[in-house]
């Protein structure tokens, strides 16, 4: 598996080619296209574009989904965000404004909201086994520590689940669990309280599970379905910090310090 030093080598890579960063920019502007759409109006060869995919996915910046027989892709802002946090969150304020260019791109990643495909999808590797990724994910202390939340449910399908404020007990997210496959699959509801049931408002988050590197690593895909466009923005920042948060408390057993 490769150490974190290498994987920005393969982003910065990736991001140095001007095909692949408009590549990029496709996926951006309509999130899970297929080869062929990809491939539209560009003067290479359909080769020359799977070529640069697989650099592309190399550095984890686009990720696949299977939908029946097609392969869609997708932008995969996690390895964006954490050179933000390396690179950009520490400069102050007017040296932020010299890099707005690519602070907006990550501020504004949003996602075609087609009902054909996912919403948004999240991909991180992370230095850890299946059973202790699902231990964070489903304990409420853990969840507490790296999600700034304690996520409560019975964890069996039917169950509620209830995203928990630290401070006064609140709820801010309501939902229910649909399915649950140990450590391999979690998929549960998502509705803001007093919402969920309603089809206009409620949305599905499912978590994937894999152990990759020879059991060394884990590779977490998370998938967002049927957000609301107004809350499109938001949850995908959200998923952002979650991921980079969870993966640093895995692999340091300190989480970021992004719910302070």
């Amino acid at each position: 598996m490769l150490d974190n030093e290498e994987r920005m080598a393969l982003v910065f890579k990736a991001l140095a080619d001007p095909t692949r960063r408009r590549l990029l920019d496709r996926l951006h502007a309509d999130n899970g296209q297929t080869l062929s759409a990809l491939c539209r109006d560009l003067a290479i060869t359909r080769q020359g574009i799977t070529q640069h995919i697989a650099v592309l996915e190399a550095a984890e910046l686009v990720s696949t989904v299977r939908r029946g027989r097609e392969k869609l892709h997708y932008l995969n802002p996690v390895p964006l965000h954490e050179i933000h946090d390396r690179w950009i969150a520490r400069f102050e304020v007017p040296e932020l404004a010299a890099l707005s260019g690519l602070k907006r791109g990550l501020e504004h990643m949003t996602t075609n909201t087609s009902a054909t495909k996912p919403a948004m999808v999240h991909v991180t590797y992370i230095r850890s086994t299946p059973g202790q990724v699902w231990a964070a994910l489903t304990d409420p202390e853990a969840t507490a520590a790296f999600w700034g939340h304690r996520n409560v449910s019975g964890w069996k399908v039917g169950d509620s689940w209830q995203h928990v404020r630290l401070d006064d007990g609140g709820v801010d997210i309501d939902g229910r669990i649909l399915e649950v496959d140990p450590p391999r699959k979690l998929v549960h509801a998502w509705a803001a309280p007093g919402t969920l049931g309603d089809p206009a408002r409620e949305s599905t988050v499912t978590f994937d599970i894999e152990p990759v590197a020879d059991g060394k690593a884990v590779r977490l895909v998370v998938t967002h379905e049927n957000l609301p466009d107004n809350e499109l923005t938001g949850t995908n920042e959200g998923w952002q910090m979650v991921l980079a948060s969870l993966k640093s408390y895995l692999e340091t057993g300190e989480p970021l310090t992004v719910w302070a």
